[in-house]
């Protein structure tokens, strides 16, 4: 019994005497390797990956060409309602039953009934006479600007063979699938039928090699001048720059709240300095990994895709469909990741259903500075989106005189001659018969 008191009390003496430790040992000290431990891993700290989507979720964005993109996607989705609506062939209108179906097939988040009452500048609901259900129709002001932008487009014919020859005198063999024509159709401003009305139409300029690739009959050095060298000449006249310093320039328009890291300045200016392939040149333009031939490759597709974005009509395309030009530019990187690397010439906005790049440089506090007449109407279709409840008094007024109007109408025919109207002398002359004859009964009855 003594043995095991003795024990427990040097025990406690132990006990008292160790300081304890105010830390863990682990977090002070590293674990020594052994036996026991050889399976524990060290943790580093990762760093952040640079990629193409993390520089696209921390790029400056543009706030005015975001809220352009998102009146745009709506515009998108109302021509889209309109081209399901002209379809059916029992007229231009439908009912608001059927229009609920298209909700997956437009592509809406929202109901469609919702969607139409949003714009009532653009849509018209009303109920139907005989069936008395509610439908619905483009209002006029939206399809009579529907119609003049179809003949802009058409009276603009010669405008788009242009256009399509410097596409196919860009394109490494002259040659361009129609079926990448056919996606990016408005934006060039083409019309439905361009097939048969410009490239079948002209056949001195176009011939059709396959089914669907069009090549170019003759090349014509007069559309070998890209639109930026407008810009360099003016650079160097105006701003007495010298030929070093333009000759293979960019415009170059940062957005508002632009970052502009150490060095950056002088990367970029040498990167302007840094020569390249032109895009109507013949030149093979190569990827060569020694003397910057990397960076001059890109260079020449940052060219190729200027100029395409130029030849548009509102400056704009998809990326999503600028893949379908790869082969034919010769433009095989990561269109994405170029576009990303280059902020001061381009901008890709994620408003809508795609992500959708623009040309900086022609745009000016979210609209185009020299717009055309195709241009022009789009935006007219766009105030009436952006209109959106606001203004609808006057929608009322406009209404309340039609039925006026129609009351008149009516009121009009009746006192106008009608179909039947011979019947009635007919008929006014039996009942002078018949009142003649009644005073002759009633003096019989009276005598």
């Amino acid at each position: 019994m003594r043995v095991i008191q003795r024990f427990t009390h040097a025990i406690l003496q132990i006990k008292v005497s160790s300081p304890r430790p105010t830390t863990s040992p682990s977090l002070t000290s590293p674990l020594p390797f052994g036996p026991f431990n050889s399976a524990t891993q060290r943790r580093w700290r990762k760093r952040p990956a640079d990629t193409a989507r993390t520089r696209l979720e921390g790029r400056t964005r543009d706030l005015k060409l975001d809220k352009h993109l998102a009146g745009i996607s709506q515009l998108n989705l109302a021509l889209t309602l309109h081209r399901l609506m002209s379809a059916r062939k029992r007229g231009p209108f439908v009912s608001l039953q059927l229009m609920c179906r298209w909700k997956n097939i437009v592509g809406l988040n929202i109901a469609v009934g919702d969607f139409i009452r949003k714009y009532p500048h653009v849509f018209e609901v009303f109920t139907h006479r005989l069936r008395r259900n509610v439908c619905c129709r483009l209002s006029k002001k939206m399809r009579d600007l529907i119609e003049e932008e179809q003949a802009v487009i058409r009276n603009s014919e010669l405008e788009n063979v242009v256009r399509l020859k410097k596409l196919l005198t860009m394109s490494i063999n002259g040659t361009l699938h129609v079926h990448a024509l056919r996606l990016i159709r408005r934006e060039l401003g083409l019309p439905e039928d361009f097939r048969e009305s410009i490239l079948g139409k002209y056949n001195k300029d176009f011939r059709l090699v396959d089914l669907e690739i069009v090549a170019l009959v003759d090349r014509d050095e007069e559309f070998g001048v890209a639109h930026v060298e407008n810009w360099r000449e003016n650079e160097f006249k105006e701003k007495w720059l010298s030929e070093f310093e333009t000759q293979y320039a960019f415009p170059i328009t940062f957005p508002t709240g632009f970052k502009i890291v150490a060095g950056f300045r002088e990367k970029l200016k040498n990167w302007q300095r840094l020569p390249y392939v032109k895009p109507y040149e013949r030149k093979g333009a190569t990827k060569i990994r020694t003397c910057g031939g990397v960076e001059r490759f890109e260079k020449r597709v940052v060219g190729i895709l200027h100029e395409f974005l130029c030849l548009t009509v509102e400056k704009r395309v998809e990326v999503e469909r600028l893949v379908h030009f790869r082969k034919d530019f010769g433009m095989e990187v990561n269109m994405r990741e170029l576009i990303l690397k280059h902020p001061g010439i381009f901008y890709i906005s994620t408003k809508g259903n795609a992500q959708t790049v623009f040309l900086r440089e022609a745009y000016d506090k979210g609209c185009l500075i020299e717009p055309n007449a195709v241009h022009v109407v789009r935006r007219k279709m766009l105030e009436l989106i952006f209109l959106g409840r606001r203004n609808t008094r006057e929608l009322r007024i406009q209404k309340e005189m039609k039925y006026e109007s129609k009351d008149a109408a009516c009121n009009n025919s009746k006192v106008g001659t009608r179909d039947g109207d011979w019947v009635v002398p007919i008929l006014d002359s039996f009942d002078d018969l018949k009142s003649t004859n009644e005073p002759s009964e009633v003096c019989g009855v009276s005598e």
